[in-house]
C-alpha cells in the first residue's frame, strides 16, 4: 500500500496545482487533504453542498482525521471560482449530471488508495450525491453519512418552478456568515439535482444500499424531510444498522447544518453523531431503545451494559440524548414520525 499512498499523494499535489491556475474565491474553496503517510483502516470522501466549498465539512473531516483515519474533501466541478457572476453571467456550474458522477466515481477510485473500507459523506447536494454512489455501489463503499440531503423541496410548488423556470436565482442568505461559496446560480444547475433525488428515492426501493445515517432538522426549511423519511425507511429495510436523526426545532439548525460558520452553534452535536454511528455497531433498534432508556431516566452505566455499547462513544450519544433538546416523544430518532 506504501506505494499507492505515494501515487495518490502525487495525485493530491497534482489537483492542489491544478486549483491554483483556476483563480478560486479563497482559500475555503481550495480542496482540503487530510492524509496520514499510511494506508489507514477507513477513508472518508465528503461532498460538499451546492454553490458552497469544501470548508463545509472541515470540522467533520478534522475529527474524523484526529481519530486515526485519512480525509478527502474534494472541490465539486464548477464551484468555487472568482468572477463577477451575476444573472448576465451565472457561476460555471455543470448542468449535466454525468459530470458530477464521473468526478465522484474517479474521486472513489482516489479513496480506495487511502483506506480499507470507503466512508462516503455529503451535505444537501453533495448528500444525493453520496446516496447515489451509495445505490450504485454498495460492494465498494462501507457507510454513508447524509446530512440534510436534497432529495426535493420543503414546498413542492418550488420543485415545480425549479423543473420549469429558467431563470437566476440568488439565495435569501446570500450575505450570511460563513457563506465563502457562490450568492446566486441558474437554476437548470440546481434541476439535475431535483432529478437524481428523485431517481435516488425511487431506487431506494429495490437497490441493495450501504449502511446510512441520515441527520437532517426540523428548522431546515430548504428540503422536503418526508423524502428523507421515506428514503431512510426503504434503506432500513435492508439495513438494520442505519440510524436516523433529526435535530429539534428548538435548535435552530438550519439547511448548512456543518460549522459554526455557517451558524450551527451545535456544530459538535454533528460531530458526535457521524462518529458514534461510525464507530459503533448498534442496530437502528438499539439506537432507538437507548433513547427510550435514557427519556425514562435510566443510567448511562444500566444502559451503556445492558446494549454492551463502546465506551467513550455511548458516552458522548448519551450526553448528547441525555438534553432532551425538546425532542418530545422521541420523534428525532422516529422516521415515521
Amino acid at each position: 500500500m506504501k506505494v499507492n499512498i505515494q501515487k495518490t499523494a502525487e495525485i493530491l499535489k497534482q489537483v492542489h496545482q491544478l486549483e491554483s491556475t483556476l483563480g478560486l474565491k479563497n482559500e475555503a474553496c481550495r480542496s482540503k487533504f487530510l492524509i496520514h503517510p499510511y494506508f489507514t483502516s477507513k477513508v472518508f470522501l465528503f461532498l460538499h453542498g451546492f454553490t458552497a466549498g469544501p470548508y463545509q465539512f472541515e470540522p467533520l473531516g478534522q475529527a474524523f482525521f484526529n481519530n486515526g483515519y485519512n480525509v478527502l474533501i474534494p472541490l465539486q466541478p464548477g464551484h468555487g471560482r472568482s468572477g463577477n457572476w451575476n444573472r448576465q453571467n451565472p457561476p460555471p456550474l455543470p448542468t449535466d449530471i454525468q459530470i458530477y458522477q464521473q468526478f465522484l466515481l474517479k474521486w472513489l477510485q482516489i479513496a480506495k488508495t487511502l483506506g480499507q473500507q470507503v466512508v462516503i459523506g455529503g451535505l444537501s447536494t453533495g448528500g444525493t450525491l453520496a446516496a447515489w454512489l451509495a445505490l450504485e455501489h454498495p460492494q465498494e463503499i462501507d457507510t454513508t453519512l447524509l446530512f440534510t440531503p436534497y432529495l426535493g423541496s420543503r414546498y413542492s410548488l418550488f420543485d415545480q418552478l425549479i423543473k420549469i423556470l429558467p431563470i437566476y436565482f440568488e439565495w435569501f442568505n446570500k450575505d450570511a456568515s460563513g457563506n465563502f461559496g457562490y450568492k446566486g446560480f441558474s437554476l437548470k444547475a440546481l434541476r439535475i439535482f431535483l432529478e437524481l433525488g428523485h431517481k435516488v428515492l425511487e431506487n431506494a426501493q429495490d437497490c441493495v444500499c450501504t449502511l446510512i445515517l441520515m441527520v437532517c432538522s426540523e428548522a431546515d426549511h430548504a428540503v422536503s424531510r418526508s423524502k428523507q423519511q421515506a428514503f431512510f425507511r426503504r434503506v432500513l429495510k435492508q439495513q438494520p444498522k442505519s440510524w436516523y436523526y433529526c435535530f429539534d426545532d428548538s435548535l435552530h439548525i438550519e439547511h448548512r447544518m456543518m460549522t459554526k460558520l455557517e451558524d450551527n452553534d451545535y456544530e459538535e452535536l454533528v460531530i458526535i453523531l457521524a462518529k458514534a454511528f461510525v464507530e459503533s455497531n448498534l442496530t437502528w433498534l438499539e439506537f432507538e431503545q437507548m433513547a427510550k432508556r435514557i427519556s425514562q431516566g435510566q443510567a448511562y452505566d444500566q444502559i451503556m451494559g445492558e446494549l454492551n455499547l463502546n465506551g467513550e462513544v455511548s458516552q458522548q450519544l448519551s450526553a448528547m440524548m441525555t438534553q432532551g433538546f425538546g425532542c418530545e416523544d422521541l420523534k428525532c430518532i422516529n422516521p415515521y414520525y
